[in-house]
């Protein structure tokens, strides 16, 4: 099977959803949503508190394909940025770009366009590719606001950066990554029987 072909097999919301603009609206902000309600599950820490939200990326991106994806967490973004309280602890507005956490929100895009990407030529079905996509996913905030912590707490010691926003995720980010990583190859073969069961 060619690349070109790969790439247009859906992804997981397809196999549940028909596809219109109409949908693809809709999912875009149900996984907005998500994102935003996973960030209530939060436990406050300074510069960037553990939330719930990586987890919801991850979902999202991996449901809705790398376009979807991305513009649902674009979405989550410029939302939270004019004003509704979707980032953690029900804050928004556009003082968040001031925020040492903000890139980490500017990484959610690109971690979900990633494992949408990777989904869409079906590493999500597979158990072992499933676990070094997501691995991968997770990792992309950090590379967007590790730099953003860095510049708005003006910290120019590498290791001082590592302690304040990435040392202290590492466990929940382990967690939040298996989680992930293994719904999906569940999730497909799931999808797989009930074919089989209707073709019965």
């Amino acid at each position: 099977m060619s690349t070109a072909v790969i790439a247009r097999q859906p992804v997981l919301a397809d196999r549940f959803f028909s596809r219109s603009l109409t949908t693809d609206i809709t999912l875009v902000l149900v996984g907005a949503l998500t994102v935003g309600i996973l960030a209530q599950v939060s436990i406050p820490m300074w510069p960037v508190s553990v939330t719930g939200q990586t987890l919801g990326v991850l979902l999202v991106g991996g449901s809705l394909g790398m376009r979807r994806g991305a513009a649902s967490m674009a979405t989550y973004l410029g939302l939270g940025v004019a004003g509704v309280p979707w980032f953690s602890e029900l804050t928004g507005g556009p003082a968040m770009l001031l925020k040492p956490s903000f890139g980490y929100i500017i990484g959610f895009v690109f971690a979900a366009a990633l494992i949408g990407w990777l989904a869409e030529r079906h590493w999500d079905r597979r158990p072992v590719l499933s676990f070094a996509g997501f691995a991968l996913a997770s990792l992309v905030p950090f590379l967007f606001g590790l730099p953003y912590l860095a510049a708005v707490l003006g910290i120019s010691d590498l290791q001082t950066v590592l302690t304040y926003g990435f040392y202290p995720f590492i466990i929940g980010g382990l967690v939040k990554w298996a989680i992930a990583a293994a719904v999906f190859p569940l999730a497909w073969k799931g999808v797989r029987a009930l074919d089989e069961r209707t073709q019965d």
